[in-house]
Parts: C-alpha cells; sequence; structure tokens
C-alpha cells in the first residue's frame, strides 16, 4: 500500500504515539542492554572490576529493574489481554508462552541482579561462573522471547488493535513513564 505525504497516518508525528512504537524500541533497548551485560562478564574475565564495568554494570541493573519491567506490564495490560480473549487457539497458545517467558525473565533476573550490582559497586562479591552460566540463559530467553513477539503476537495483536486504541496504549505509557521518572527524581 502506497501512502501520500497528506495522509495522517503516514506522519511521524501521528505514529509517535502508536504504543508499539514504544515497544519496539524498548525491545532494540532491551537486546543492546543484553549485549553489554554479555561483554561485561567477558570483560570480568579477562580484567576484573575496572571503572568502564562498574559503570556498564549500574545501566545494565538499572535498565532491567526498571524499563524492562515495565516493558513486560505494558504488555501484560495492553497486548496481551485481547489477544487471549480471541480465543485463536495458536495466538492463545503464544501469549501464554510469553507470559511464562515474563516470569523465566523475572527469575532469572533475580539470580544474575545481586551479582551485577555487586560489580557496580565495585565489590568482589560476584560469582563469574553464576554470571557466565546465568547470562547465557537470560541472553538466549532475551532474544527467543522478543523473536516471537516481534514475528507473531505483534503483528497479530497489531492487526486486531484499532489505530486509536493504540494510539491511547502509546499516550498511557508515555504518561506512566513521564511520572515514574518524575517520582524518581523527587525521591
Amino acid at each position: 500500500m502506497m501512502t501520500h505525504a497528506s495522509d495522517p497516518s503516514s506522519t511521524p508525528a501521528r505514529r509517535a504515539h502508536d504504543g508499539f512504537d514504544t515497544l519496539d524500541a524498548c525491545h532494540r533497548e532491551m537486546l543492546q542492554r543484553v549485549e553489554e551485560l554479555e561483554q561485561l562478564v567477558a570483560q570480568l574475565e579477562a580484567q576484573g572490576i575496572a571503572p568502564a564495568t562498574r559503570a556498564s554494570a549500574l545501566e545494565i541493573v538499572r535498565f532491567f529493574a526498571t524499563t524492562a519491567r515495565d516493558h513486560h506490564a505494558d504488555e501484560e495490560r495492553h497486548v496481551f489481554p485481547p489477544l487471549v480473549r480471541s480465543g485463536d487457539p495458536e495466538v492463545v497458545q503464544a501469549v501464554l508462552r510469553l507470559q511464562q517467558d515474563h516470569s523465566w525473565l523475572e527469575e532469572d533476573w533475580l539470580e544474575l541482579s545481586p551479582h551485577v550490582q555487586s560489580v557496580a559497586a565495585g565489590y568482589n562479591g560476584y560469582d563469574i561462573d553464576v554470571l557466565r552460566e546465568g547470562c547465557t540463559i537470560f541472553a538466549a530467553l532475551v532474544r527467543d522471547h522478543i523473536a516471537l513477539e516481534e514475528a507473531y503476537v505483534y503483528p497479530q495483536a497489531r492487526n486486531r488493535m484499532p489505530v486509536n486504541d493504540r494510539r491511547e496504549m502509546g499516550r498511557e505509557m508515555a504518561a506512566r513513564r513521564r511520572a515514574e521518572r518524575a517520582a524518581r527524581h523527587t525521591r
């Protein structure tokens, strides 16, 4: 389908509020943070804790403790319920798997987090074997999870969700994120 400049749905301002744009951007950031986590483990094995590894560890902890959790909550709130209600057995099965993935990702992160936090604080209280093995499992699950969402579940959800609902989802997510950032800055 060809869009024209006069088509309001083709303008960046109109698309900026589509909640799926926000979710897709978070996936890109999540993949970047997973790569940084893998690099962190390699750096720790090669040289131990250095200022750069501490800074990287802090950013990784912040991301997975806030943004990644918010992202999963957004999917659970906005994307998954209409798909489950659709009654399409294949779609429902995919959503159930993704919901299980969210639990496993949280569990995996809770195992990794104290070790990454230790690095961020500059302490040697991390176990490199736990980090190496946990990172491998966590990274594989993140990549597999995102692949299923982007290749199958998000297209299903986009096709079933009216444009106005996608925009409302985007506005709600943006407003909540602004409020959370403001609350963190006032503490």
